[in-house]
């Protein structure tokens, strides 16, 4: 199953990138029947984001993007940014092999000096939280070793990184209400590890507790026992890029204090994993992982925007680009990047 899995992933990165336009998908709602964004002056200037596999190489890459705007990044198997710049034939090895933390800072100052991404030096400021389950079959240890790399080569001092590799799970998110146990590989990709003796009988480790712990910075409050809101779909179609190969609908969590404008709450951006959207997973992610019961408590909004799978967009598992089905994708001109930005503009307006 394990051999299985991965080359599914594999192939979802070596398929043909022929075609630019995403297939519309029969699992995804008519956007007509959904809401735009909330207008909700949330802080546009120190955005919080995390992701898994492709959603952690996208995380990266959003973080470097825009890291005048980005505080805080958690990465969970991902790897590096820039690293699918040459295309197929670096995808085997970003993923299982030894990728060069140096060359994708040399990658990212290169792209600075042509003004497509901010000043590297905003890098610095940046929390991050790296992570890669030691049982992971998918994404290799050589993955979050360039990203240590990456980080430590840009100037992140010790204190504002933290890099965990040594907890024995698969390749998923790791939740406290997961049913998946620790050693499976499967979707949804949300499992639990701990308490059941997989860990040395060590409590269920709650992935994005830790997360936002870490990259919100400071003290935060526990989580809440009981959400104040619910989440919502919401339609990506006006904010997205031509050729961005996104679905017609995503979603978002709004924390009841967090629900009028001026409320100053922060946002944070939860990219998810290759088949781990919500139209093949349900609400395993955006309503059942951990993120709202924290964000409810500590005055953030919760993004979570959502891919589709195409095979004409090379892209048939609905993964995150890191290796270029949708063009620049490593610039601020990235159709992807340019649609969740866009999403967090409107979310960032007081007006209607």
């Amino acid at each position: 199953m394990r051999k299985q899995t991965f080359s599914r992933l594999a192939f979802a990165a070596l398929a043909p990138l022929a075609f630019s336009i995403a297939a519309p998908s029969s699992g995804a709602k008519p956007a007509g029947t959904l809401s735009k964004l909330p207008a909700l002056g949330v802080d546009a200037n120190h955005v919080t984001v995390s992701g898994l596999s492709s959603g952690g190489f996208m995380a990266a890459q959003f973080s470097v993007i825009h890291s005048s705007k980005v505080s805080g990044v958690g990465i969970v198997a991902g790897g590096p940014y820039g690293c699918g710049l040459l295309g197929l034939t670096v995808v085997q090895t970003c993923m299982t092999g030894s990728p060069s933390g140096s060359g994708a800072r040399l990658a990212a100052q290169i792209n600075e000096m042509s003004g497509l991404i901010d000043p590297l030096a905003n890098v610095k400021g940046q929390r991050v939280y790296l992570f890669r389950g030691a049982s992971d079959t998918v994404v290799g240890q050589g993955a979050l070793d360039a990203l240590r790399d990456f980080y430590k080569g840009v100037g992140v001092p010790t204190e504002n990184l933290q890099y965990l590799a040594s907890f024995p799970a698969e390749h998923a998110f790791l939740s406290l209400t997961a049913r998946s146990t620790c050693a499976y590989l499967g979707g949804p990709y949300v499992n639990h590890c701990g308490a059941d003796g997989t860990v040395g009988g060590l409590p269920r480790y709650d992935q994005p507790g830790a997360i936002l712990t870490k990259v919100l910075g400071g003290t935060i409050t526990p989580p809440a026992t009981k959400l104040s809101s619910t989440p919502q779909a919401f339609a990506q179609s006006p904010y997205l890029s031509p050729l961005s190969a996104m679905a017609t609908t995503g979603y978002v969590y709004v924390p009841k204090p967090c629900s009028t404008a001026g409320a100053n709450c922060r946002i944070h951006v939860v990219f998810h994993g290759c088949e781990q959207a919500a139209a093949y997973t349900g609400d395993a992610v955006y309503g059942q992982l951990g993120y709202n019961a924290w964000a409810d408590t500590n005055r953030v909004v919760v993004l979570y925007p959502q891919v589709e799978k195409s095979t004409l967009s090379g892209n048939p598992m609905g993964c995150w680009d890191w290796w270029g089905y949708t063009g620049a994708f490593a610039t601020r001109y990235g159709p992807q990047t340019q649609s969740v930005q866009a999403m967090i503009d409107q979310l960032a307006q007081t007006g209607s």
